[in-house]
Order: C-alpha cells, then structure tokens, then sequence
C-alpha cells in the first residue's frame, strides 16, 4: 500500500528529470530559485536531499524537500501547501538577511514563523534539515523545529512543537490530524486541529505524565519518548535499523495512523532498480477506527460516513447506501445525503417510500436521540420507520437506539455488537416495466375487461392479448440469447455469479443513470483491485444497445483519458459491464461541491478531457462521437486525472464518415443547437458540449443557475460572452484569487469557450485544435461577434 500511495505522489508532483540544482556549499544572500517547468533546486553535500519547488498540477507549485536520489522523490517537508505559489514565484534569501517566497508581481506568500531576520547564510544538510544560520554560525531557523507531517533520524523534537497530517494524498496542505508533546508531558494525537479541552479528541496517548519531553528518531530507527536527561521513557517504534544501508521516515499520514518506513539506499541486485518504501513498525494507534470516540466531532471518519479497518490496518472511510461523499478528493470528509429526508409535516406520512439496508457490526456511536425495547430487528425497523427524524437504527441485544443526521463516530467492526439499519427512500420506479410481475399483472387486468365487455371488444382485445404475448415470448427469447460480442477486443469475460461476488451481492451503490446502476466491486479478494460494475437494467431494448455501443465504442481504445472498460457479463440476460473504479468520483461532485477546486488542477482537468475527446474523434480506428459530454460522465482518478466515461449513448462512424444522421442523445443543456434541427450531426457536438463543460470548470458553477441576484448571470455562457465583449474576464473569476492572478490564461479560456460553442458547427474548431487551444501550442483567435449568439444558447 505504501508503494501504491508513494506512485500516486510521484504522478500529482512529477520533479523534471532536466531540474537543474546548486549542488554544493552554503547559499548565499541573494541566492534564490524560480518556479517554473524547469525547477531549480538546492541540494545537500552528498545529493541524498534537495530544497526547492514542486508541482501540483500544472502551474502551482509548493517548496518542499525530498529524497534526491529515490526514484519517488519522495517529500519529507512542505512550507507553503496551503497557499499555492503560481508558476514564476520565486524563493529568495535576501540581501538584507531574510528568506521569503514572492509571487510574480512581488507578494509574499511564505516566510519561515517565527519571522527570522540577519540571516548570513543557509544550508541544505545531509540530515535532510534545511537550515538558516546568522552571523555567530548559530541556526536562527531549521526544518527539523518546523516539521509538517514527517520526521527523519537525528530529528527532535521538544515540547509544544506540532506534527500536521496533510489534508489527503495529494493534498500537502494541513489536514485535521496532529500529534505534540503537551504540557502534562504526554505525546498525544488528535483528531481535530483545534482541540478540546475535555480530552475526548485525543486518541491515542502516551501517558508519561509530567516526564515526557521531547521526542527523538535516532539513528538506530527508533522513535521514542525521552526526559529532559535523555532518558528512554516510551518506545513508539522499536525496530533498528542502520542509517548507513537505508533511508528512513516517520510520517503521521492523511488517514490520521503514524507509521515508519525504510528504503534500500543499494539498488536491488537482480533488478537493478531501487525497491520501494516498506513499513517497518506497528502503526500508531493499531486500530484508528475504534481509537477516534469524539463528544464533539465526526469520530475517525467524517460527518454520515463509517470507518472499516482495510489491509495493512489502514482505516478507510465509506459512505452508506444513499450517501455520496462530501469532498471527492478526500474520503474522510464525510459524505451527504443523496436522497429528500422523510418529510415530518403530518404524523407517520411517506412511511411507504422508505426502505432499511442492514449492516452488521456497524454503529455511530454519538448520534442517540432516543431509544427504546424492541423484542425483534423488525420492531426496531418499524420503529424507525414511524419517526421522521430517525435516519438510522440500531438494534442490539433487545433495544432500538434511534439515529438522526449528522451521524458521528461511524465504525464497522468485528467488536460492535449491533446491527444497524440505514434508513433510504425507495426510487420511484413502480410505474416501470420490470419483469415477469408486470407482464402478469398486465395480462390479469386485461382479462379482467374482457370479461366485461361486448363480444365485439372482447374478440378484440383476445387479439391485442395475444400479440402482447407473443411479443413477449419474443422480447424473452432474445434477451436469454448472449449478444454477439466482437472478441478481437481482448477484454475478460465474467460470468454472472463472479460479479456477484465480487460486488458482494451489489452491496455498494456508486451511481445510477437512466439504464442500470454501478456498484464498487473487488475483483479476486484483492483489497485494493477496485472495479466498478455497471449492471444493465434488463429487459428493455435500449439497455441492450446501450450494452453494445459500450462494449463496442470503448473496447478497442486505449488512452489516458478514457475510463478503461476490463470485461463484461453477457450471460442470459444478464448485461454487466466492468470497469476500472475511479476513486475520486464524479467531476460534477469534485466541481460543484463545498469547496472550490484548486485553479491550477481544473486546468489540468479541462486538458485531460479534451485530450481524451481529440483520442475519440481523430485518432480511433473508428471515429466515436460521445454525444453527452457533461461532468456526471468525466469521472477523477486517484490522482485526480480526468477521464471520459459512459458511452451508453456514443454514436460509432464509418472510416472516412464525418456525418450521421441519428435522434436527439444527450442531456439539456449541454446539446449543440443542430440537435434540435434535424441536422445531420458530427464530432462538433462534442465540441459544444466542451465548451459548456470549460466555462463551468472556469467559474466553477454550473452553466444554469436560476438562484442568483444578478439575472443577467443566471446562464453562464451569457454571462461569458457579456464579459469578454465588455472586457470584464475578471467578474467571472473575482471571488477566485488563484484564476485571478492567472488572467490571461482565464481570457484564453474563455476565448476558446466562445469558439466552442458557435451556434453553425462549421464555425467550432476541432477537438485537437482546441486541444492546442488550451495547451498555448497555437493562438486563440478573437472569436467572431454573432448577433443570435444569445437566442442560440
């Protein structure tokens, strides 16, 4: 897993293998670094450690030091993760003696706290300490007395001083887990960055009462608790291992667990290469999801979530049926419910459009509001299901322990002896053909009118019987046929019983569209090989063209920016579709949600996707027209790389095809005008919808928002081309410094969005253009003023 989290790293901050670096000798006044695409850096004596910039995505970036000469890089030290420097920045060591990072125009936006001035000199050591030293040789300032979320051999650190987990694996600033040494002399770690003074946000404690003092890594590899003297008070990790053959670290990770890890300094003989990091120690606390018991607070895991023990006793945090998560890019913020709550107006309403899913071992512990005698798991059921307020119910041992929203503290674990009952409300989906059920139903009924109708009638509606019959004996012999499947794609197959295994019986409900519902699988009792599984909904002659243009749309292509489609089930009737899993879900929920992406990774995001569109239109064997490109269907990796899903409703071109001739695919809003003109249609309504998807990724809200003060904002793409023309960009990003500072490129974007979406496809620029567009290969063109723009949109 550490391997796994580390490649992850080395893909969201890759260090240019061209960086230049100021190998040698102490920095003088006046040295300083710039952060650009060719990152200079300081490095140590013997080049094990360097000081400088590294990316986050395109155009941010942050200092930082890491190992030089592992392959990672891994970083060790971050100063400014929670406020991004732009491309450009530069870090200085001033003639007048301090060290302050600028921005391009000259504001600061980092310098070493406590604020350090007289400066003589500064160092990057072989310790991986990057130290600022004054006239008398003394160190005014050091990393060491400044960690982040790392500690290395030689480090101490004395009382008072705070170790940060970042906020989440690619995400280097401070997270809400912290540990320090406090004034009754105790290491401590807790929960929350702010915490009370009950003790209740501490979960794991050293209890070395009025003794401890500061906490030493030395260069043994042990980690522990030590007196003022130097006395050995507490082991935290006890395993030695010697500095001379391996590199080491300590980190108190994203996820809240502090762990150490050693790396091979000798490449591996057979191989040739370096190994990876390994985890030496028993993490700290063993058991993170039991350990965090919060008064006040969202326990281990967030608000409405649950904390499971994973492999390697790494906790993960999930959200329950009907619940989606908060913040996409980080699992332990919580999640939110997707569905309306039980409505209270009127005693017991809407009681039959609820439904309980049952997990065992799995409680919340501080959200009681009531509870009572319930003899059975159904009492307790029925119990919930009367009150409006209860959203979850517990039953244990005879009692019924009633839960309302926020949930706190959720854990699934072997030692919880209740069974709770998540509470969700029914999808409304009655009225639809389903199955045998109907089909008898609809025959029962129709009997029914004959039997009390004339002759005439009834002779006739016999006929409509029987032709209803056989159209479903028809519809029934074909859906128990597998459709024929081109296997040159070389996909897997799977049958129906392994998906079901796989996916747990469908425990785990990602999503649902118009066809089917997708569901988080693990394929072969790998913890860590995620699947998505997309069941088709059976039975209806769409789902079984969806299933075919799925399979045969994105079989056989091979990019980056495409979600990778691993196999299918086409066993009976059953339609299932295999998918890689894509764990920081929808771009809808990455860009609309609570808090605004960083500019710099929408950028990158809006990149991928036309990336990966320019793939689907230009360089396929056969073209593929996507026809319903909106953020629902762009889903974000572990990396948070873009890449286009759902094919449910492409459209597949003939080689040397442009045109086809097709109904109306897509969803309002996001469809080109020649949609609704039964116009021949063509690569160019992906296109339009691109540049729909572009200005919401600019503004970072959606395209339609009727609740706003400003009727003239109420459709975004107006309110774009009403800015440009009047020469006001900046309105669209004001509220945004990062976009703000970075003008020109938002001009460009918003440029290249007016392009997109001429209402005449012959006027929008290819995808591979605006590709080129977006990259600054080429220049954007002023895009032509057109009187109907506005009745176009």
């Amino acid at each position: 897993m550490a391997s796994v989290i580390l490649g992850i790293l080395l893909i969201l901050v890759p260090l240019p293998l061209s960086a230049k670096a100021q190998t040698h000798g102490n920095l003088t006044l006046g040295s300083s670094l710039t952060a650009n695409d060719q990152n200079s850096s300081w490095l140590s004596p013997s080049g094990e450690f360097s000081f400088g910039f590294r990316r986050m995505g395109t155009g941010a970036h942050f200092l930082a030091i890491w190992f030089e000469k592992i392959e990672d890089k891994t970083i060790v030290w971050s100063g400014n993760g929670d406020n991004l420097a732009p491309e450009g920045s530069k870090i200085q060591l001033t003639t007048d003696g301090r060290l302050v990072l600028a921005d391009p125009n000259g504001g600061e936006l980092w310098s070493p706290s406590p604020t350090v001035a007289g400066i003589a000199y500064a160092a990057m050591l072989d310790m991986g300490n990057f130290v600022l030293v004054g006239q008398n040789n003394v160190n005014l300032w050091e990393t060491f007395s400044q960690p982040t979320d790392t500690i290395l051999p030689t480090q101490r650190l004395v009382h008072g001083t705070k170790v940060n987990a970042r906020y989440s694996k690619m995400n280097y600033s401070a997270g809400r887990f912290n540990f320090k040494i406090g004034d009754n002399g105790n290491l401590a770690f807790y929960a929350t960055p702010d915490p009370l003074n009950d003790g209740s946000d501490i979960y794991w404690r050293s209890n070395t009462t009025s003794s401890g003092f500061q906490l030493i890594f030395n260069q043994s590899g042990q980690v522990y608790l030590a007196a003022k003297n130097g006395t050995l008070l507490k082991l935290i990790t006890s395993d030695t291992v010697p500095t001379s053959e391996f590199y080491q670290r300590a980190i108190l990770e994203y996820d809240g667990v502090f762990r150490q890890y050693i790396h091979p300094k000798m490449a591996n003989s057979s191989s040739g290469r370096l190994i990876g990091w390994s985890n030496i120690s028993d993490p700290v606390p063993q058991n993170l999801c039991t350990s965090v018991v919060q008064n006040i607070g969202s326990g281990a895991c967030g608000l409405n979530s649950y904390c499971t023990l994973g492999n390697n006793l790494r906790p993960r945090c999930q959200c329950p049926l009907g619940y989606t998560l908060l913040d996409s890019t980080n699992e332990m913020n919580g999640c939110i419910q997707e569905f309306a709550p039980h409505n209270c107006n009127g005693s017991r309403r809407e009681t039959d459009q609820f439904d309980f899913y049952k997990m065992p071992n799995t409680d919340w512990r501080q959200s009681d509001y009531e509870h009572s005698a319930a003899p059975t798991e159904d009492s307790c059921r029925e119990a919930c299901l009367a009150d409006c307020f209860c959203a979850v119910a517990i039953f244990n041992g005879g009692t019924c322990w009633k839960k309302k929203l926020p949930l706190s503290n959720g854990r699934m674990d072997p030692s919880e002896p209740g069974t709770a009952l998540i509470k969700f409300r029914i999808n409304n989906s009655t009225s639809k053909f389903t199955g045998n059920g109907n089909k008898n139903s609809t025959l029962i009924i129709i009997g029914s009118v004959l039997l009390s109708s004339s002759v005439f009638v009834n002779l006739l509606l016999l006929l409509i019987t029987y032709l209803i019959y056989r159209s479903f004996r028809s519809r029934d012999s074909k859906l128990s046929r597998p459709i024929q499947i081109n296997q040159a794609t070389g996909m897997e197959t799977f049958t129906y019983q392994e998906l079901q295994e796989a996916t747990d019986e469908f425990k785990e409900e990602l999503g649902r569209g118009a066809f089917g519902k997708v569901y988080k699988g693990v394929l072969r009792s790998e913890d860590t090989n995620f699947v998505a599984v997309k069941v088709l909904a059976t039975r209806t002659g769409e789902s079984e063209k969806e299933f075919e243009r799925e399979v045969s749309a994105i079989g056989r292509t091979d990019h980056k920016n495409l979600v990778q489609l691993l196999g299918y089930c086409n066993e009976g009737q059953h339609r299932l579709l295999v998918y890689e899993f894509m764990s920081n879900g929808t771009l809808a929920d990455f860009l609309f949600g609570a808090s605004r992406p960083n500019w710099y990774r929408r950028i990158e995001i809006a990149c991928n996707v036309a990336r990966g569109l320019s793939y689907l239109h230009d360089d396929c064997t056969r073209h593929i027209i996507h026809c319903d490109i909106k953020p629902q269907n762009i889903l974000l990796d572990g990396s948070l790389t873009a890449k286009i899903s759902d094919f449910g409703l492409a459209k597949l071109l003939m080689v040397n095809q442009t045109r086809t001739i097709t109904g109306v695919r897509g969803t309002r809003g996001y469809l080109a005008p020649e949609w609704f003109k039964n116009m021949p249609i063509s690569s160019k309504v992906d296109v339009y919808s691109f540049g729909i998807l572009l200005v919401e990724l600019i503004c970072c809200r959606k395209n339609y928002k009727p609740k706003v003060e400003i009727e003239a904002q109420i459709v975004l793409v107006d309110w774009a081309y009403d800015c440009y023309h009047d020469g006001s960009v900046l309105k669209l990003v004001e509220s945004d410094e990062e976009a703000s500072s970075d003008i020109k490129r938002v001009r460009r974007f918003v440029m290249t969005t007016l392009w997109c979406i001429q209402e005449d496809s012959v006027m929008r620029p290819t995808m591979k253009k605006i590709t080129q567009m977006l990259e600054r290969a080429v220049e954007v063109p002023v895009p032509p003023v057109s009187s109907s723009f506005i009745s176009s949109i």
